[in-house]
């Protein structure tokens, strides 16, 4: 049986390169340099706003910030907002939107030019090419990092060859079957270890955690185990390969770009569920969108 899931995971290297394209098209509706932004979404989408506003603030383009979208802290001066949301549906988000309207300039990166959040939002970056059949998200995720990216000047063919190689290689051996899985990250990377944690969770009810690399040892070491792993997006903090072998549980560093590695976490999360004889496209207590009750 194939599941939605997979055909999006591999579709990557292309919705990337239309990304690319579209980045230059939309140069104009992106936060401009030294405008203070916020970046608010929910779940996946709150994730991948960590990782664009530590490329921003860390290229010198403005401070920027990220929020999960109930939690958002927006009079704090921003000069504008990007609302990330693959459904355009999403209550926290539109919620936000509206208390903005007219008080701050916003954007709205979403998959769906025929949901509310295009009446919201004062522009729209569309991302419908990504758009998924799956709950869970996966390519609208990385093609709006690739956006970015690429607005913010990286050359993303070599990550585009790289992805190409990830969506077919053989997948890490043993990952799947791993009892429990803890991601790290340093700087932009912490964002995606937060993302590979979430697909787990979602696609099969797994245990999964993510912690900044250099955080890792104040405690969440404690859980490391025989038959566990802890997987290392980027380059490893000294030390830690060292102490994690000690406990007994598996160290993952592929020597890949940490959105590329991405790549092969989600494979290894839906080839999880699938060992589990869990359906990875329907996660259970999951829909699309959080629409909540007024």
């Amino acid at each position: 049986m194939s599941f939605h899931v997979e055909a999006e995971i591999a579709s990557q290297p292309d919705c990337w390169s239309t990304a690319v394209d579209r980045a230059a098209r939309v140069a104009d509706r992106l936060p401009k340099p030294g405008e203070r932004v916020a970046f608010i979404g929910c779940g996946t989408s709150w994730f991948v706003g960590q990782v664009i506003a530590h490329w921003r603030e860390s290229r010198g383009l403005g401070e920027s910030d990220a929020y999960t979208a109930s939690e958002a802290l927006l009079d704090r001066g921003y000069d504008r907002v990007v609302a990330l949301s693959r459904s355009g549906t999403t209550t926290e988000v539109l919620e936000v939107l509206t208390r903005l309207r007219g008080r701050v300039p916003t954007v709205a990166v979403t998959g769906d030019l025929s949901t509310p959040v295009v009446d919201l939002a004062d522009e729209i970056v569309d991302l419908a090419f990504a758009d998924e059949q799956s709950v869970v998200q996966t390519r609208f995720a990385t093609s709006t990092l690739a956006l970015f990216r690429s607005a913010f000047g990286d050359d993303l063919d070599p990550l585009i060859a790289a992805a190409k190689d990830a969506v077919a290689a053989p997948l890490p051996e043993g990952l799947s079957e791993a009892e429990q899985l803890t991601f790290l990250g340093r700087g932009w990377s912490v964002g995606i270890a937060h993302e590979a944690a979430l697909k787990f969770r979602e696609t099969s009810s797994s245990w999964a955690e993510s912690y900044p690399a250099m955080d890792y040892r104040h405690g969440p070491i404690s859980i490391a185990n025989k038959g566990r792993a802890v997987w290392m997006f980027g380059e490893p903090p000294a030390g830690l390969v060292d102490d994690v072998a000690a406990t007994g549980a598996t160290f993952v560093d592929h020597d890949l770009d940490p959105l590329v590695d991405l790549i092969l976490a989600q494979r290894v999360a839906v080839a999880r569920a699938i060992g589990l004889g869990v359906n990875p496209d329907e996660p259970r207590h999951l829909s699309r969108s959080v629409v909540l009750d007024a």
